[in-house]
């Protein structure tokens, strides 16, 4: 029950991205995700656990995992200072949108920006059902996405 149709908000989750198999092998690809840390840490462990249990049942190593950290959730970053996000916030009320703040369960790029030591928060594009076959974005929300960028970076040359 840790997938992402079952959780929400701050819960993290398990993504089954692909399965490749044939006769001889199969390999399960696999996204870890969560705000926090220590329930990051986890996850993994569990991982690790579960494939230990599998091997003992089947009697030899036929399960491996190879776990590769792809990124952290930029929060560790931001909250540090909080400088890009009230900038953000007042950008978005110059221009009569209402901030709405909240945890976003993705945001590779901003994670790993923020992590090279520039805090680069989410700000909304216009997505609607993301990384889904129904995903699409608007070109009203789009157009503010792109004049929320131009006001950032008015405010940002004061």
């Amino acid at each position: 029950d840790q997938v992402p149709e079952l959780t929400a908000g701050r819960e993290g989750f398990f993504l089954l991205l692909s399965v490749e198999g044939n006769v001889e092998e199969a390999k399960l690809t696999y996204i870890i995700r969560d705000h926090d840390r220590q329930k990051f840490e986890a996850k993994k462990a569990l991982l690790n656990e579960i494939v230990a249990e599998m091997n003992q049942e089947l009697g030899q190593k036929r399960v491996k995992a190879e776990v590769k950290d792809q990124y952290y959730n930029m929060r560790e970053v931001i909250e540090k200072d909080m400088t890009v996000v009230n900038l953000a916030k007042e950008a978005m009320e110059n221009l009569d949108i209402k901030p709405l703040i909240f945890p976003v369960r993705g945001g590779t790029d901003g994670s790993k920006i923020s992590f090279m030591g520039l805090p680069t928060p989410n700000l909304f594009a216009g997505g609607e059902n993301m990384h889904g076959r129904y995903e699409y974005v608007s070109v009203q929300v789009m157009e503010k996405a792109v004049d929320l960028i131009i006001e950032i970076a008015k405010l940002a040359a004061k």
